[in-house]
């Protein structure tokens, strides 16, 4: 028996949701250890279909306990819609259900203020991220810098105004600066006031709840959101997210220590997409993009946007599988690539001359590398639905375990659609 993380190993849109969902029926317990609800995960059960931003994917499994962890940022306003959007789907979510941990930091409405205040500011510059504007970075902002109002701050009103206070202090003089108004404080704190109960029930000392249930061998999942690539330390900085997406945070993004992950499970589409700015070595921008893009659907869950597409990045997935300790990848969308007569998978860069088998931390580095591609013969028939290697064409197959000894890491599953079903097993995460 083990515990299990899965973290996206790409830069996030890899079908975490689904694969979160598969393994849930196996699990007694999901949290989620990082991120906001800038995450989008599509769910696709019996053909109906559930998008949850901040909400652990396993909520819509009957009988397990969803956690949002300490190492999460809330928006409790989001959080109390997205709730009832789920529950108007014939879901159960109650305190039996769901449990939020007590030091989990909140998003509040001006930090998606600011957020979108920056990004308008740096708009047609480099110095563009292209977040979803929702809040996360300025909310991590505040956490870091100790002045962020958390969940257990809403049961005790004098807390909650000296933590406001606090939090003024800095918001209102970074808003003058940017031409903003200054926080109305009455009208922020009679919202924090009128949402607290809707929230406060949830709250439970999260750290405490997952020990115990480790102690008496229960199964958890750890569910990670947007993808390793985006990581604050990791990634390809400064595009990246306001967290660590890491198999490492996920201990101490819920309170329990480093042991108490047993398998890491790294998420991969059979190609790469990006959603945002910034470097993207095997992006395509021909007739070969465009029908990734098409057949893949490729649009973000939360933004809407257009999802970039390219080749399948060995180099990359490789650097995030090693960094996250990755047992086992669970590789998604092989159906994608159906109908390519030749496909192509980058093996290196090429950065002035000079043969790169890791992308280089330096920025501009990132900019200059081209990739080096190794081809493979593609296949006409359909992989859509396989639920069995007796059901891939060989060339599929090859692709496959091409892909195994490139990244240095075995294929414990494969997802060949949305469906929870069309999976095949290779190996069980949680029997390892």
């Amino acid at each position: 028996m083990a515990n299990v993380v899965v973290v996206g190993a790409q830069w996030g849109d890899e079908g975490k949701g689904k694969i979160v969902d598969w393994l849930s029926e196996r699990a007694d317990v999901i949290a989620r250890f990082q991120g906001g609800h800038n995450a989008g995960h599509t769910l696709v059960i019996g053909g109906k279909v559930y998008k949850l931003n901040a909400l652990p994917s396993g909520v819509v499994r009957g009988g397990k306990l969803s956690v949002i962890g300490n190492g999460v940022v809330l928006d409790p306003w989001h959080l109390v819609k997205e709730v009832a959007a789920i529950r108007e789907q014939g879901v159960d979510i109650s305190p039996r259900t769901l449990m939020i941990a007590e030091n989990t930091p909140l998003i509040l409405p001006f930090h998606g203020e600011l957020d979108r205040a920056r990004e308008a500011q740096a708009s047609g510059t480099n110095a563009r991220i292209g977040t979803t504007g929702r809040g996360i970075g300025p909310a991590y902002e505040d956490k870091v810098g100790r002045r962020a109002i958390r969940v257990a701050d809403l049961s005790d009103d004098d807390t909650l105004q000296s933590r406001v206070d606090r939090a003024l202090v800095h918001h209102n003089a970074l808003r003058a600066g940017l031409g903003l108004p200054a926080i109305d404080r009455e009208a922020l704190l009679a919202q924090l006031r009128a949402i607290a109960p809707q929230i406060l029930e949830y709250a439970a000392p999260v750290w405490k709840v997952l020990n115990e249930a480790r102690r008496a061998g229960k199964r958890i999942l750890f569910e990670g959101a947007q993808g390793s690539l985006l990581d604050i330390d990791f990634g390809t900085y400064p595009f990246v997210t306001s967290s660590n997406v890491i198999a490492g945070q996920a201990a101490t993004g819920v309170g329990l220590g480093p042991n108490a992950v047993d398998y890491a499970l790294g998420i991969v589409k059979a190609y790469t997409t990006r959603v945002g700015e910034g470097p993207f070595p095997t992006e395509l921008q021909d007739a070969d993009g465009e029908r990734l893009g098409e057949r893949g659907q490729e649009f973000g869950t939360v933004t809407g946007r257009k999802r970039r597409c390219g080749w399948f990045d060995a180099v990359l997935v490789r650097q995030t599988c090693a960094i996250s300790g990755m047992k086992g990848i669970a590789l998604t969308k092989l159906d994608v690539l159906d109908g390519f007569e030749t496909l192509k998978i980058c093996i290196a860069y090429d950065v002035d001359g000079v043969r790169y088998d890791h992308l280089p931390t330096q920025a501009a580095l990132q900019a200059r590398a081209r990739p080096i591609y190794e081809e493979m013969e593609g296949w006409s028939q359909s992989t859509k639905g396989a639920r069995s290697w007796n059901d891939l064409p060989g060339a599929a197959v090859k692709y496959v375990r091409r892909i195994e000894e490139l990244i240095h890491c075995p294929v414990a599953m494969l997802s060949t659609s949305p469906e929870r079903d069309d999976t095949i097993l290779v190996t069980d995460p949680f029997s390892d």
